[in-house]
C-alpha cells in the first residue's frame, strides 16, 4: 500500500439545505457536489428521464447532415458507414446502419480491419468505394482526424459526413492551438469549438444515436422506436469511459432496463456465452464481461464478427457466433498477462522515465492499449506501448494517461515525428518510423513537466464517515447513485483509528480477509478486503508478528487502521448485514492520511 495520498474533498454547499429539498440524506448532496453538479442538476441526476435528453438539432451541422440523407433517398445515393473497431464503433455502426435503413437510405458498412488498415478512414477504404459506386461516405466513431483521405473523397466527386466525438486536432500557431477541421460536407462533433450542444462528452455511439434521431423525427416516425438504441449507446458509452454525467448517465440507465430484457438475438446470445442470462446486467457486466468480447473480435481477427452477431436473427447462429467471440476473449485475456510481464520487464531494464514508452516489438498490435492501462494503473505514469506493424520501418503506439497530463497535447506537441496520431487526454493511438521512436521517448519525457507528485495516485475521499452513520437507508441511496464510472466515481468514503478486532482469511483460493472493525464509539463494522496476502504481510511489517496472531485469535490487540470502504448490503442466509468494501487502508498514526 506504498505511495498512498488520501485527500479529502472539500467542496462547500449547504448540504442540510439540499438534503431537504430533494428527499436525500446530506451524505448523498455532498457527494453530488463534489461530482461538480449545482443544485439545477440534482433533479435530472437523481431522476433521469428520457424527455429530457438534448434536442439533436442543437448539434452543428444536423440540418445539413439530414438534407444530405434525406436528399441522398430521392436521388437513390448509396451510402457507405465506416467505423472503429471497437465497442464504440460497432455500436455506431449498427445503430446507423439500421437507423438508415429504417428510413430508406440504401446503406451498407465497412469496419476497418485494425492490422491491414489502422484506425479509422484511410485512402484504401475512399478508393475502395469509389470504385463501388458509393455516393457518401459516413464515418462513426471516427473522422475528425482523416484530412487526407476525406480531401481524396471529395476529389473523386463524393459526399462525406463526419460523426465523431473525438478531439479535433489542431496546430500550434504562435503559442496558440489552431484547429484542423477535414474538408468535409458536413461535421457531427459536439466537441468542435464552434459546436454549441449542451453537452460535449457524448461517445461516438451518443453522436450516431443523435443523427437518428433527427432523421426519425423529420421522417415523422415514433420516438420509442429511436428509444430501441439506447442499449448500444449505453454499452458503448459504459465501454469509451466518457463521462456518465447529463445525458450519458441518462442513456445509460435507460438503455440497461432494455438491455436486462433485450430483443437483439446477438446480445442475447452473448449474455449466454458469458454466464449472465440470470443476472441483473449492470455497468460492470457490460465493461468487463460483454464489452470486451465485442471489442476482442476487432483486436485479434474482425470487428466484422461482432457486427454480424448484432444483425444475425436467427438464435442458433446467433449462439455459435458469441461462443466463437467469448472464445476469442478468452486467447485475448491469455495474450495480455503475457504482455503485460513483458512491458514490467521492458521497465526493469529501462532507464527512468517520467513518460513510460515501452518497445514490445512481438506483442500483437491490437493489445497494446489494453497492456498500457494496465501498466498505467499499476505504475501512475502516462504509458505508451509501442509494437512492430505490418509495414517495414513503422511502428504503431498506444497510450493511457494520467488525469495530470494531456496524452493528446502531449503527442501533438511531437506531432513532427508521428506518421498518425489521435485520440484525447488520458487516450490516444499513432504510428511513426521506428527510427525516430528513440526521439519520441527523449522529446515526451523532456517536454513532461509533470512533479513527483503526480504520480501518486490520489485517493480523493468524499466523506470522513464514522462507522455509526452508516445505515442500509444511506446504502440504498447510495445504490441510487449508479452506475458509477468517469464523471461518477464510486463514492468513498473513510475512518481512522479502528481497531481490528479480528481477522478471518477466506475464500477458495485464501484471497480474501474478513475483519472486524471497531471505532473510539464503540460502534463495530464489517469489512471485507480482496487481497488477504498483502494485507496480512502489511499487518505483521506495521504491529508485528505477536500482534498480527492475536488479531487471527480475535484477541484483544493493538492493530489500529485508517480506512476507506464503501458500505453495500451483504446478505446470507436470508440476513443483511452492513459491510464494508474495504479499498484502502493505512497504519493509524501515519498522520498525512486524514
Amino acid at each position: 500500500m506504498a505511495g498512498q495520498n488520501w485527500v479529502i474533498r472539500t467542496k462547500r454547499a449547504d448540504f442540510n439545505a439540499l438534503a431537504e429539498q430533494f428527499q436525500i440524506d446530506p451524505v448523498i448532496a455532498r457527494i453530488l457536489v463534489n461530482r461538480d453538479l449545482d443544485a439545477s442538476a440534482f433533479e435530472s441526476f437523481l431522476h433521469p428521464r428520457l424527455n429530457d435528453l438534448h434536442d439533436p438539432f442543437l448539434m452543428e451541422d444536423m440540418n445539413q447532415v439530414v438534407r444530405i440523407l434525406f436528399h441522398g433517398i430521392e436521388e437513390g445515393h448509396r451510402v457507405r458507414i465506416v467505423s472503429d473497431y471497437d465497442v464504440d464503433g460497432v455500436m455506431s455502426n449498427y445503430i446507423l446502419y439500421k437507423g438508415l435503413k429504417r428510413i430508406g437510405v440504401w446503406a451498407d458498412y465497412v469496419i476497418p480491419h485494425r492490422v491491414r488498415d489502422g484506425y479509422g478512414l484511410n485512402t484504401q477504404i475512399v478508393e475502395k468505394a469509389a470504385e463501388d459506386g458509393i455516393h457518401t461516405i459516413l464515418t462513426c466513431d471516427n473522422g475528425i482526424a482523416a484530412y487526407e483521405a476525406i480531401e481524396l473523397a471529395k476529389k473523386a466527386g463524393m459526399t462525406v459526413v463526419v460523426t465523431d466525438h473525438h478531439q479535433v486536432p489542431f496546430e500550434m500557431i504562435n503559442g496558440e492551438k489552431s484547429y484542423v477541421l477535414p474538408p468535409a460536407d458536413a461535421i457531427l462533433n459536439p466537441k468542435k469549438e464552434s459546436c454549441r450542444y449542451p453537452f460535449d462528452d457524448l461517445c461516438g455511439a451518443g453522436v450516431a444515436y443523435k443523427l437518428v434521431e433527427a432523421l426519425y423525427q423529420k421522417k415523422g416516425i415514433q420516438q420509442e422506436e429511436v428509444y430501441e438504441f439506447l442499449e448500444f449507446v449505453a454499452i458503448a458509452t459504459i465501454c469509451d469511459v466518457v463521462s456518465l454525467q447529463d445525458e450519458n448517465r441518462t442513456m445509460v440507465i435507460k438503455g440497461l432496463e432494455r438491455l436486462n430484457c433485450t430483443e437483439n438475438s446477438g446480445l442475447r446470445a452473448l449474455i449466454r456465452a458469458n454466464e449472465l442470462s440470470d443476472s441483473n446486467i449492470d455497468a460492470y457486466c457490460v465493461g468487463f464481461k460483454l464489452g470486451p468480447c465485442i471489442n476482442a473480435s476487432g483486436r485479434l481477427e474482425s470487428a466484422m464478427a461482432s457486427m454480424e452477431l448484432l444483425l444475425t436473427e436467427d438464435t442458433e447462429e446467433a449462439q455459435e457466433r458469441a461462443d466463437q467471440i467469448k472464445a476469442m476473449n478468452e486467447e485475448r485475456k491469455e495474450l495480455t498477462v503475457k504482455g503485460v510481464e513483458a512491458a514490467k520487464a521492458y521497465l526493469a531494464e529501462a532507464s527512468r522515465m517520467k513518460v513510460f514508452v515501452i518497445y514490445l516489438p512481438d506483442c500483437h498490435e491490437s493489445l497494446a492499449g489494453i497492456i498500457a492501462g494496465r501498466i498505467r494503473e499499476e505504475y501512475h505514469h502516462p504509458t505508451l506501448v509501442v509494437v512492430d506493424s505490418e509495414q517495414d520501418g513503422v511502428v504503431k503506439g498506444s497510450g493511457r494517461s494520467i488525469e495530470d497530463y494531456h496524452l493528446f497535447d502531449a503527442l501533438s506537441e511531437c506531432g513532427d515525428l508521428l506518421l498518425r496520431f489521435g485520440g484525447h487526454a488520458m487516450a490516444a493511438g499513432f504510428s511513426l518510423r521506428k527510427e525516430d521512436l528513440e526521439r519520441l521517448t527523449a522529446r515526451l519525457n523532456e517536454n513532461c513537466v509533470l512533479a513527483e507528485e503526480a504520480f501518486i495516485p490520489k485517493v480523493r475521499i468524499d466523506v470522513p464517515m464514522p462507522l455509526s452513520y452508516i445505515s442500509e437507508e444511506l446504502v440504498h441511496q447510495l445504490e441510487a447513485l449508479a452506475p458509477f464510472g468517469k464523471g461518477n466515481e464510486k463514492p468513498v468514503f473513510a475512518q481512522k483509528d479502528l481497531n481490528v478486532r479480528s481477522a478471518k482469511i477466506l475464500g477458495k483460493d485464501h484471497n480474501v480477509v474478513k475483519v472486524v472493525l471497531e471505532s473510539a464509539d464503540g460502534s463495530v463494522g464489517e469489512g471485507i478486503y480482496f487481497n488477504a496476502q498483502e494485507f496480512c504481510d502489511n499487518i505483521i511489517q506495521w504491529f508485528g508478528q505477536e500482534e498480527y496472531d492475536k488479531l487471527l485469535h480475535g484477541w484483544l490487540n493493538n492493530v489500529m487502521l485508517n480506512v476507506v470502504y464503501y458500505p453495500v448490503i451483504n446478505e446470507f442466509n436470508g440476513v443483511r448485514t452492513i459491510q464494508l468494501q474495504i479499498k484502502r487502508y493505512a497504519m493509524a498514526t501515519v498522520r498525512e492520511v486524514l
